[in-house]
């Protein structure tokens, strides 16, 4: 029984996510509707990371087995063609080893935040930005952010409905940049927890703001505890661009 690993990306805007849920829409519903629709099989799809409703994916990775072998270029074409009209692309397509499992196998997953820093309203960028019209200090936020760096018990950037067994994580980059207008969060991590990376994020735009200092965000990360939370980032600026492999 053959073995495919997708690279997919999707507009997360549609979806309540990418794992299937009986409350709307998912990217797992639409990719295994599209290889049914295209060789007529019942596949369940694994993807590297779960992301929540309104978030999005550049480099998303996901497996799933057929019963008969087929040329990978072949399946890429076909699922891209029944996954229209759903916001959900096909960007490459490998036979994989029998073994391998796009969540478990990951030694790595890259997030970019986008944050929209202007008084006027988004356009082209509504839903795929997070719109903050005060001014923010990106030389700041940079400065607070590798107070989060390195191993540490994140139960303050943690959701409650995390199902994770520890709040132990290591956090190996987590990086803010501004070109003009926009402000950029790059987090690096083997894994995060459930909504680790908006809940840094927005805890980093009070230190845009002026709100908290760089001390703020360490205590905050000391206290372990969800109510000292400073803000959760809305999900649309999230991305997740890229899973590693060994």
């Amino acid at each position: 029984m053959p073995r495919y690993r997708l690279t997919i990306e999707y507009d997360g805007g549609p979806f309540v996510g990418f794992q299937r849920q009986s409350n709307g829409p998912s990217v797992q519903e639409a990719l295994e509707r599209a290889v049914a629709a295209y060789c007529g099989e019942a596949v369940t799809v694994t993807g590297a990371g779960r992301t929540d409703a309104g978030v999005h994916a550049e480099g998303q990775v996901v497996h799933f087995d057929l019963a008969t072998e087929k040329r990978a270029r072949e399946v890429q074409n076909a699922l891209n063609h029944h996954l229209k009209p759903d916001p959900v692309a096909v960007l490459e397509t490998a036979e994989a080893d029998p073994e391998f499992h796009a969540r478990f196998d990951a030694i790595a997953r890259h997030y970019r935040f986008r944050i929209v820093n202007r008084r006027a309203p988004l356009t082209f960028d509504r839903g795929l930005a997070w719109h903050v019209p005060v001014p923010l200090d990106a030389a700041a936020m940079h400065e607070a952010a590798q107070r989060l760096v390195g191993r540490h018990d994140f139960t303050t950037f943690r959701s409650v409905h995390c199902q994770a067994q520890s709040a132990l994580k290591t956090l190996d980059r987590l990086d803010v940049m501004r070109h003009g207008d926009e402000i950029t969060v790059i987090a690096e991590a083997r894994s995060f927890l459930h909504h680790q990376v908006r809940s840094m994020v927005g805890t980093l735009k009070l230190v845009g703001e002026g709100k908290w200092t760089a001390g703020d965000v360490t205590a905050a990360l000391e206290a372990r505890d969800r109510q000292r939370l400073g803000l959760n980032a809305p999900p649309e600026g999230l991305y997740l661009t890229r899973v590693m492999y060994p």
